[in-house]
């Protein structure tokens, strides 16, 4: 399965470029859309990542404004045209609303992710996902059936030929957290023995040892992209929203929290042998 693409990202891409380009002849935002007849609001919006529905002739306008040559104004292009494409997360706006994870996970090459409650969800089993959207009690049965195969697809992304980096940091409290079938967490368990197995797949636990620690604000992923002009991003969420963080600042401070928190959790060794013991402990509970 090859590496499906982003509208998101070819947005953001074509914002950094038409942005470059403006900069580079020394031109305001407003004096550009004026000489290129194109309206300031547009041009703003192009240049924000957030124009859905870009017009050729724009394109075509600023290409001739800022003189740029024929492969820049093809690429140029072709990453509007991008950007207009839709992914498989786009029948699944109930699910996601209008910011939708798996827009950027697809073209994601390493995504680090600390969670401090559950399993992180691309790593859940189908059971154990389950459980998780009922034990909320928010949603209808037909609703947590949507929720778990929306989960479900975003984890394709593992099965592709070129998948991306997963590192997983995870609170000792989502390993040991009860739900109604003991199977499914034992399923859960050793489903992250075996997926940590694999090469492009690392798990820390971070156990309660490590006492007060630099996660303790919540959890959140960090995507990484294959391509220099595609910014890092973080993605946080509460009960009733989700927030892609996106300065350069405020990225680097949840890149240093992720780093304090892999040096604080065990290392894939240690972490595996953790798991196990948590395996075996529940398994002497369920015979007494």
């Amino acid at each position: 399965m090859h590496r499906p693409l982003s509208p998101t990202v070819r947005r953001r891409r074509l914002a950094t470029e038409l942005r470059r380009l403006r900069e580079s002849c020394e031109l305001k935002l407003s004096t550009a859309a004026k000489q290129a007849n194109v309206p300031a609001s547009t041009l703003s919006n192009i240049e924000t990542a957030e124009a859905r529905r870009i017009k050729p002739r724009d394109i075509d306008a600023l290409a001739d404004l800022y003189q740029a040559p024929a492969d820049a104004r093809e690429a140029l292009h072709e990453l509007a045209r991008e950007s207009k494409e839709q992914g498989w997360w786009s029948k699944y706006k109930d699910v996601f609303g209008g910011n939708a994870l798996p827009d950027f996970e697809v073209e994601a090459s390493m995504i680090r992710t600390y969670e401090a409650q559950v399993i992180p969800g691309l790593l859940q089993t189908p059971a154990y996902s389950e459980a998780v959207f009922r034990g909320g009690r928010a949603y209808t049965e037909s609703e947590v059936q949507r929720h778990v195969d929306a989960r479900l697809q975003r984890q394709q992304i593992l099965s592709r030929h070129d998948p991306p980096q997963i590192w997983a940091v995870i609170d000792e409290a989502a390993l040991r957290r009860k739900i109604d079938n003991p199977g499914v967490m034992h399923e859960q368990l050793q489903h992250l023995l075996n997926i940590a197995t694999r090469h492009n797949v690392d798990i820390q636990v971070l156990p309660f040892t490590a006492g007060m620690h630099a996660g303790l604000s919540g959890s959140f992923l960090i995507l990484d992209f294959p391509a220099e002009l595609d910014p890092s991003i973080v993605y946080t969420e509460t009960a009733t929203d989700s927030l892609f963080v996106q300065d350069a600042p405020s990225v680097q401070r949840f890149v240093t929290i992720f780093a304090n928190l892999n040096s604080a959790a065990l290392r894939a060794p240690h972490t595996v042998k953790f798991i196990r013991h948590i395996m075996e402990s529940d398994d002497q509970h369920d015979d007494d």
